[in-house]
């Protein structure tokens, strides 16, 4: 990791955070992601071998610190006091992309496994029904040079939210079956899922009283009420 050579604090704090794939490692362990695995599924793109090289670098800096996971092989990952410093950072940086930076969603953009990992962890576990729900998302509308699932199934229960790409082996109570890029438009806030599901990109099937709640479980992406600011705004 090369430096800038320069002393200011804002060069110095750039060399740790700024460097490539870095911001978006802290948003994962920000989310909650301890184990390798999970940070992965969070940044697909990246190697494993850079990821590693990442983390390494966070903990030298003093921002992650790791520790034997208390069962199986491998490692776990939190943040440190310096680490959880750099929240407000991470999320104003998120605000400021949602708001300038975001006017359209490009094919290479969409990434169905990101969404879905997105979507597994805000899953408003209050508004569920008591009993496990299992909900299967088939998307149309893949970019053909994406390699992940277009099928995949949440496992809902109260205790408990799980992301399978695999069938789980439990029956199915809800069908989701979704344009990518409408349902990524409708969890960053873009159009309502009610309108999704008017214009019919986006249908429900199963039980009335699953599909009607169903909108309700998802509390969309932590930055889908930050305002946009429209073209013409941006370019004044």
């Amino acid at each position: 990791m090369r430096g800038y050579g320069q002393f200011c604090p804002v060069a110095k704090a750039a060399e740790i955070v700024a460097e490539r794939w870095t911001p978006l490692v802290l948003r994962e362990l920000l989310c909650g992601s301890r184990r390798f695995s999970d940070l992965h599924r969070g940044v697909p793109l990246m190697s494993p071998t850079l990821l590693a090289q990442r983390l390494e670098q966070l903990e030298d800096a003093g921002i992650v610190r790791s520790m034997p996971r208390p069962h199986g092989r491998g490692r776990e990952y939190e943040l440190t006091a310096a680490g959880e410093e750099l929240r407000p950072l991470i999320d104003r940086f998120g605000e400021w992309g949602q708001r300038w930076a975001r006017a359209q969603i490009g094919r290479e953009d969409l990434d169905a496994g990101l969404l879905m990992w997105d979507i597994h962890r805000r899953v408003d576990v209050d508004t569920l029904p008591p009993d496990r729900v299992v909900v299967r998302f088939d998307f149309r509308g893949v970019p053909a040079t994406m390699r992940c699932p277009r099928t995949w199934w949440l496992l809902l229960a109260r205790s408990e939210v799980d992301l399978c790409l695999k069938d789980p082996g439990f029956p199915v109570e809800v069908v989701v079956t979704a344009d990518l890029r409408t349902l990524t438009r409708v969890w960053m806030g873009d159009v309502t899922m009610a309108a999704a599901l008017h214009a019919g990109s986006i249908r429900l099937e199963g039980p009335p009283s699953l599909v009607r709640a169903f909108p309700t479980w998802l509390r969309l992406s932590s930055f889908a009420r930050v305002e946009r600011v429209t073209t013409t705004a941006a370019a004044r």
